[in-house]
């Protein structure tokens, strides 16, 4: 019959529609709880932001009351030599501040370490000069073959020849090691005829000679930073440029690395070398450049950055180890019959007491006034060998090399606040 409805038919299409509206009403939550989640995650970052931010101005206001950086102030012969300038050098990725205002000179001949934890901004200071990021502000100079400073982002021609390493190096896996070469050396336009003599003669001195025709896919980590080491120096550069060079290869290639370092600088290259190996850096360079937070909390010589520490231990090594029972009456004597010469003005960040025995090391450390030095170390010296000689005998006394003395101001510096911060989900170096 025309016009009639099956029993139920409305019902299905009124069901239908309330499936529909529900689905549609589920639809619309999902998507406003995820924008509510999103939205709080990201209020909870610009927490964490805000809170790193804040633990990186109280420890440079912690800081500043030790260390005041040195190297931004130059005399007028500085000036002549200055190979690279940073000026109130800022770089922010989106709305976080991976460099601060960073500003210091590197002279020519120097060899400038940069040290400071994972994420204080260091491959980023280094990017910022291969011009693969550009600074968000301050200036960059580089010296031209007339020994005038130039701005690196406006005037890039004529300025020496930079080389880099920058950080893991990546090559075409099918390539050889001489293909990849003979390609960076036309690249930076070293002569033609030369090219070949010039990859020999590298290839040599980093035992990589046998390896001159391999594709680079059968090479090891340690061959890896090897072939970008030569990379960055195959076109003769007056300034080279390293981040972490030392990366993935055995001590004695280290030993060679640092070694072509020297070599380098005695032929008047300028070396920045960026390592968190604080004491094999410690051999090679000139001034280290302290970085946290991305800001330089200090910049000196080694020799001026301990007399900032203000303090200086002594290490005591013996024959035969001291036993528990004689050790507090020993240390008691020591203490007495030493309290001249001993630091009144100990840093407790470095010792509690002026001198502590380490068991496992058969050794005193002994903290003592650096005010002469020498003469001290001396009576030091000739008290421990003549009054002490019934309580224990010493086999050598020397101080501590300048690379653990580093690390020392490393931990003062940076290292108090405990925590290595990671910039990015990926991490900034």
């Amino acid at each position: 019959m025309m016009g009639h409805v099956k029993p139920g038919g409305g019902f299905r299409g009124e069901n239908f529609l309330l499936i529909f509206l529900i689905i549609v009403i589920i639809i619309i939550v999902i998507i406003i709880v995820y924008f509510v989640i999103k939205k709080r995650k990201k209020k909870k970052g610009r927490e964490k932001l805000r809170e790193h931010a804040y633990k990186g101005i109280k420890s440079r206001e912690d800081i500043k009351s030790i260390y005041t950086p040195t190297g931004t102030s130059t005399s007028e012969n500085e000036e002549n030599d200055t190979m690279i300038k940073l000026e109130n050098l800022t770089k922010y990725f989106g709305k976080y501040l991976a460099v601060d205002n960073v500003s210091f000179e590197v002279h020519s001949g120097e060899v400038i370490g940069l040290v400071g934890p994972n994420g204080a901004g260091k491959t980023t200071i280094i990017k910022m000069i291969a011009k693969l990021l550009r600074p968000s502000s301050g200036r960059i100079w580089v010296r031209d073959n007339q020994g005038e400073l130039k701005d690196l982002n406006k005037k890039s021609r004529n300025l020496v020849k930079l080389g880099f390493l920058i950080d893991i190096p990546a090559f075409y896996k099918d390539m050889t090691a001489y293909q990849i070469l003979k390609y960076s050396a036309l690249l930076q336009r070293y002569p033609r005829e030369k090219i070949n003599d010039r990859i020999d003669e590298l290839l040599k001195i980093f035992d990589l000679i046998d390896w001159k025709h391999e594709k680079v896919k059968t090479f090891s980590k340690g061959m890896t930073q090897k072939l970008g080491m030569i990379q960055s120096i195959i076109h003769d550069p007056e300034i080279i440029i390293l981040d972490e060079p030392q990366t993935g290869l055995d001590p004695l290639a280290r030993i060679d690395i640092r070694r072509m370092i020297k070599e380098f600088q005695r032929n008047g290259k300028t070396i920045f070398v960026a390592s968190h190996m604080l004491a094999e850096i410690s051999e090679v360079c000139d001034k280290i450049a302290l970085i946290n937070f991305g800001v330089i909390i200090a910049f000196d010589t080694i020799d001026n950055l301990e007399r900032g520490l203000r303090t200086s231990g002594l290490n005591c090594k013996l024959l035969d180890p001291i036993s528990p029972d004689q050790l507090g009456s020993i240390i008691k004597k020591l203490t007495e019959r030493l309290e001249p010469y001993l630091d009144k003005d100990l840093d407790l960040f470095v010792s509690k007491i002026p001198i502590k025995y380490i068991p496992q090391e058969r050794s005193f450390k002994i903290f003592y006034d650096t005010t002469d030095s020498k003469q001290t170390r001396a009576e030091i010296l000739k008290i421990l060998v003549k009054e002490f000689e019934s309580d224990f005998t010493v086999v050598s006394f020397s101080k501590p090399k300048k690379g653990s003395q580093l690390e020392q101001i490393y931990s003062k510096l940076i290292a108090e606040d405990k925590v290595e911060i990671e910039l990015t989900k990926g991490g900034v170096n």
